[in-house]
């Protein structure tokens, strides 16, 4: 695996099966760094960074046929056959948790089961049209943490000074905005109906996700799981770390 794509095997406990960290939008695999050391005592753990998160001198030119959920599974498929430890528990935030059940929809040899952060697979109607002016007050560079924190508040700027390089931004923002478009256009049930694997939700108490949403997927599997995170963030695992932790934990244990 090439070393550009910042995938990072952080090692863990032998016997079980891989553990594979998939980063929301904007994010960055090494933004798990307060998850890993609990996480490798249940398998050995992996993160790499998707497309378009690499890093500004890694930015491949997007064409539309390649921003597509479906690119960013293949992709996923690409990683857990590279790393041929047996099927994965995919644990995933916001856009890494629809790749998750995606991938485990497309390819159920290659997962074990899922932990699905605070996305639904119905966003249709939603435009990241009013974006824009909040993309156009960001810098070129933030000069320091508390610089990021400024503007995105304590946790959140937190995640985005960790996925940044040096204060630069990781890719361009109009590329992620473009990503995110492709969920107010279609929908992911049918692809989450296809899922077989245990599966863990936790839904934000202040939720990005349409309302009810994770409540249905949770209903249409019977080894769903569906924990709302009081007082927490889109960013649970940051903004509620003892919560989500223990949900984790204990649905991991519950695997074995």
């Amino acid at each position: 695996m090439s070393k550009d794509v910042g995938f990072i095997d952080y090692g863990g406990a032998p016997g079980r099966p891989p553990i594979v960290l998939l980063h929301g939008l904007m994010g960055r695999g090494r933004t798990w760094q307060r998850q890993i050391p609990w996480l490798r005592r249940y398998g050995r753990v992996f993160a790499y960074d998707a497309a378009w998160h690499r890093g500004a001198k890694s930015i491949e030119e997007p064409s539309p046929e390649n921003l597509c959920t479906e690119r960013f599974v293949g992709d996923l498929a690409e990683v857990l056959t590279w790393i041929d430890m047996g099927p994965a528990v995919l644990v995933g935030h916001s856009m890494g948790g629809l790749h998750a059940w995606c991938a485990a929809a497309d390819y159920p040899e290659l997962v074990s089961a899922l932990v699905i952060e605070d996305m639904a697979p119905d966003f249709r109607g939603r435009t990241t049209a009013g974006w824009r002016p909040w993309f156009e007050s960001w810098p070129d560079r933030f000069e320091t943490l508390a610089h990021a924190q400024q503007m995105f508040g304590e946790v959140a700027g937190r995640y985005f000074y960790e996925a940044f390089d040096d204060g630069a931004l990781h890719g361009r923002l109009d590329v992620w905005a473009q990503i995110a478009e492709e969920w107010g256009r279609r929908d992911f049930w049918q692809q989450w109906d296809a899922v077989a694997v245990p599966s863990l939700l936790l839904e934000a108490a202040n939720s990005v996700t349409p309302p009810g949403q994770m409540h249905t997927m949770s209903q249409a599997h019977e080894n769903a799981i569906l924990l709302r995170v009081k007082g927490s963030d889109h960013l649970i695992h940051d903004s509620a770390p003892d919560e989500y932790r223990g949900a984790v934990e204990a649905f991991l244990s519950g695997l074995a």
